[in-house]
């Protein structure tokens, strides 16, 4: 019988503040994808949903439109996958 993997453990909210701040530090605050410093997020390139973790290597900052539609990241996986406007 094959078992679904059980979703990883999210990090406390404060633990998960310092590790959205360092992702932000580490990719110089700009959107990953179009380079902008404006309207920024921080994304999981895979679901949580899909054992996507709370790690940084899973984690990648992205822009959000003025249309309120993320950016694509530059990867193709990441959620709502859009196109920088």
């Amino acid at each position: 019988m094959i078992r679904p993997k059980p979703a990883p453990a999210r990090l406390d909210p404060l633990s998960y503040e310092s590790l959205r701040r360092q992702i932000l530090r580490r990719d110089g605050w700009r959107c990953q994808s179009c380079g902008t410093m404006t309207n920024l997020e921080v994304h999981h390139r895979e679901f949580r949903s899909h054992s996507g973790a709370d790690a940084e290597e899973n984690l990648i900052r992205c822009a959000w439109t003025v249309t309120g539609e993320p950016t694509s990241c530059g990867n193709d996986s990441v959620h709502h996958a859009h196109a920088c406007a």
